[in-house]
């Protein structure tokens, strides 16, 4: 993958002036979908609209709405051509496609203020762009208490790019009938209950830190299954005592919040306390597993999320380095599966014979 340069002098030169101008295109985007103006046009359809229409039917002035026009087209978004603007391929995705929205809204209300101060946590190894919210060592125990729109945004792009693997990777899950799961970094608790619908004889066990176990409890109080979900608060980065009577062990989306060095020790530390046979499920979203170019482009940007925002040391990993950990940590992966859901890879393992 981007094993060749294969622009042209002028194609990098224009490449090159549209990440020099990045941050103004994106946030005349985010500005042409929130006042109204895309809505708009997509309306419109193939007839358009002039500016004076367009103005009359948005949240913004005839300045702001011609400036953001300007840019937009510039960026592709809007289309021009006899006095009318139209809505272009981009701006249809940028008003209508799911996944594009939940990214911009993620970027913008979770990571952009941040991202400034990547420079320094590139430096120091710490996530430096999360003192704009407060002062936490990491993301994970101020979840809870960031501001509306940031906590909204973050779990909505948390649940859309695990939702679909979820429902996906439930028959592998349970093809070998577990009757005890262990959810390690369960977060709300969607899994634990997607599980428990799933197959009626399963009891899950919560392994996350007190402040996600109390919201998971809530939600699952709320759903009726508090009789067949347990909780363990503990760090997983601690030395605290391991439970041990689980068929499975489940990581979804929990590995790529550590540096790799963590990743082996979480991972030996199961191993020690793993009984005979049972397996450790991992579901990640791997860069260089990924079907389509754009994906691979959007991991990778999320992987700055890990650095600026969230902890300072982890991101998206190669597969091919994901299997080293695992194997330093004393796993073998007996299955293999690509592309569940939106992209997700779930690796099942076991420990590998003494």
């Amino acid at each position: 993958m981007y094993e060749t340069d294969s622009l042209s002098a002028l194609d990098a030169i224009t490449e090159a002036q549209r990440i020099a101008f990045a941050p103004m295109l994106f946030q005349t985007a985010l500005c042409l979908r929130n006042s109204g103006v895309l809505a708009w046009l997509d309306k419109q359809g193939k007839q358009g609209a002039r500016l004076e229409d367009i103005v009359e039917n948005s949240t913004l002035n005839e300045y702001a709405v011609s400036v953001l026009l300007d840019m937009g087209l510039s960026g592709r978004i809007v289309t021009h051509k006899e006095g009318h603007y139209y809505l272009a391929k981009v701006g249809h995705f940028l008003l209508h496609d799911a996944m594009t929205r939940v990214n911009m809204d993620f970027t913008q209300d979770v990571c952009y203020q941040g991202l400034f101060h990547l420079s320094d946590s590139l430096k120091h190894e710490k996530p430096a762009g999360l003192s704009v919210f407060g002062e936490w060592p990491t993301i994970y125990p101020a979840l809870s208490q960031l501001p509306v729109q940031a906590k909204e945004s973050w779990f909505a792009f948390d649940h859309y790019y695990s939702d679909a693997a979820f429902d996906a990777a439930l028959p592998y899950i349970f093809a070998s009938k577990p009757t005890k799961l262990y959810d390690v970094g369960g977060n709300t608790g969607k899994w634990a209950l997607r599980c428990c619908r799933y197959d009626e004889n399963v009891a899950v066990t919560l392994l996350d830190l007190p402040q996600q176990i109390a919201l998971a409890q809530e939600n699952i109080a709320n759903a009726g299954l508090s009789h067949r979900i347990g909780f363990h608060a503990v760090d997983m980065l601690s030395y605290a005592a391991l439970p041990g009577e689980a068929d499975v062990w489940w990581m979804s989306q929990f590995l790529d919040c550590f540096s790799p060095d963590q990743i082996v020790t979480m991972l030996s530390n199961v191993a020690q306390v793993m009984k005979p046979g049972a397996r450790l499920c991992i579901m990640e979203l791997f860069w260089d597993a990924q079907k389509f170019e754009a994906a691979s482009f959007s991991l990778n940007a999320t992987s700055l999320y890990f650095t600026c925002m969230a902890n300072g040391n982890s991101r998206f990993y190669s597969v091919e380095k994901f299997y080293h950990y695992l194997e330093q940590a004393g796993f073998h992966v007996e299955q293999r599966l690509d592309n569940l859901g939106l992209g997700h890879t779930l690796l099942i393992c076991q420990k590998k014979e003494q």
